[in-house]
């Protein structure tokens, strides 16, 4: 069973054909990097996918639960971290982990907020306020909130803009140590993180999708992914 699954979704504002017709599937083991240029219509689709947003027409399920019909059965299977990693910035990042723990009505919170503290090398800084973190360590938070729950499914738009070589090294660390057991897809602007993490490539363009394909053969495509990237979503 596919955990992560899109069919025929649609979405528009006004005038504005953000996603078409677009289906894909997502299996456990499977990390997907989530390519397309500004506008492309992924942030709309994951948002779709989440249950964030309703889509005009198509369906999307979590681990075999349609978001729309039974959202609350989808969203304990999900894990999602939205561009930005938002936050309560007066909360400590310990406070913060707990408040999602409890939303979520984990068993034993307090040690899936040890265990997440650790997984996310977050320990260091669990008693600090989240507004004066520095951003790499503000968007990790974002992603332990995302995997307290240990969800089989992840969504992660943008997890690594705007960090530094040290910063995304960290992020795709953690991803790779659980990417065995869950489906993932990784929205990015960065083609380098094609051949750092992912094992699948889905690229979109004017809402529409361009290319599914195992990453070998996307990088075959050619030496320069740049103008791979260009000729696909021109």
């Amino acid at each position: 069973m596919a955990l992560i699954e899109a069919r025929n979704l649609r979405k528009t504002y006004g005038a504005l054909r953000a996603v078409h017709d677009v289906s894909f599937a997502v299996e456990r083991g499977e990390v997907i990097a989530f390519l397309g240029p500004n506008g492309a219509g992924k942030t709309t689709t994951m948002k779709l996918l989440s249950g964030y947003l309703r889509a005009d027409a198509g369906t999307a399920s979590i681990a075999g639960h349609d978001v729309a019909a039974a959202p609350i059965e989808a969203k304990r299977h999900l894990g999602y971290s939205p561009e930005g990693a938002p936050a309560y910035g007066e909360m400590t990042v310990r406070e913060f982990l707990r408040f999602a723990a409890d939303l979520r009505g984990l068993a034993e919170p307090a040690e899936r907020v040890r265990a997440t503290l650790d997984l996310c090398r977050l320990t260091d800084v669990a008693a600090q306020n989240i507004d004066t973190l520095s951003k790499g360590y503000r968007m990790r938070v974002g992603f332990a909130q995302a995997v307290i729950h240990d969800p089989a499914a992840l969504i992660l738009d943008e997890p690594t803009d705007g960090l530094d070589p040290n910063q995304k090294h960290e992020v795709r660390r953690i991803l790779k140590e659980m990417a065995s057991r869950k489906a993932v897809i990784v929205s990015t602007h960065l083609l380098e993180e094609v051949g750092e993490l992912c094992t699948r490539v889905i690229v979109i363009a004017k809402g529409e999708l361009r290319c599914d394909e195992p990453r070998d053969r996307f990088l075959a495509r050619g030496a320069d992914l740049n103008q791979v990237f260009r000729s696909l979503t021109a």
